[in-house]
C-alpha cells in the first residue's frame, strides 16, 4: 500500500533531505544499539529478552490491579495465547505468579515473585542509564533538528504528539 504523500497536522511535508535520512539513521542505530544492550543485560541475569520486557509490563502496568494476560497481550503486541505460553515458561523460573482477581473469580491476574521484582527492578535501574542517553540522541534529532524544519516552526504540529498505534 503506498504511503501518499506524508502530512502532519494538515501540513505537508517536503521531501526528506540527505540530512533527514541520516537523522533518521542516526535514530534507528540508537534504538537498535539500545534494544541489542537491553537483550544482552536480560541474557545476563538469565532471562530471555522476553521475559525482561515481561516483567517490565507487570511492574510498569498502572492501576491498583495487577495486569491480566489480554492487558499483557496489548503491551507486549502478542496474542494471549502467546502471552499464555510466556507466563507459564515464566511461572514455572520462579519470576511471576498467577492471583485470582478479587472482584472477579474469572479474572486472572499477574504478578511478580520476589525474584521477579528483584531481576527487573536491577534491570531497570541500568537502563535508565541508557536511556538517559538514548534520549539525549533524540532530543538532539527532533528538538534541535526536526521540529526547527520550516514546516514545523510555531505550528501546532510540532507540539501535537503522534497518534497511538492501530
Amino acid at each position: 500500500m503506498p504511503l501518499g504523500t506524508p502530512t502532519r497536522g494538515g501540513v505537508t511535508l517536503a521531501q526528506p533531505t540527505r540530512t533527514d535520512f541520516e537523522d533518521v539513521l542516526a535514530f534507528r542505530t540508537a534504538l537498535r544499539r539500545f534494544l541489542h544492550w537491553s537483550e544482552q543485560q536480560a541474557c545476563a541475569v538469565g532471562l530471555t529478552p522476553v521475559q525482561h520486557q515481561l516483567l517490565v509490563t507487570i511492574r510498569g502496568h498502572p492501576g491498583d490491579m495487577p495486569p491480566t494476560v489480554g492487558e499483557l497481550a496489548d503491551y507486549l503486541l502478542l496474542r494471549p495465547n502467546s502471552v499464555v505460553g510466556l507466563v507459564d515458561r515464566a511461572e514455572a523460573a520462579g519470576y511471576v505468579r498467577r492471583c485470582s482477581d478479587g472482584r472477579d473469580g474469572r479474572v486472572v491476574r499477574l504478578e511478580l515473585t520476589e525474584e521477579g521484582d528483584r531481576l527487573v527492578a536491577d534491570l531497570t535501574h541500568v537502563h535508565l542509564v541508557e536511556l538517559h542517553k538514548l534520549a539525549a540522541v533524540l532530543h538532539e534529532l527532533v528538538i534541535d533538528g526536526y521540529l526547527i524544519h520550516p514546516e514545523f516552526q510555531g505550528s501546532q504540529a510540532a507540539a501535537d504528539p503522534l497518534p497511538p498505534l492501530p
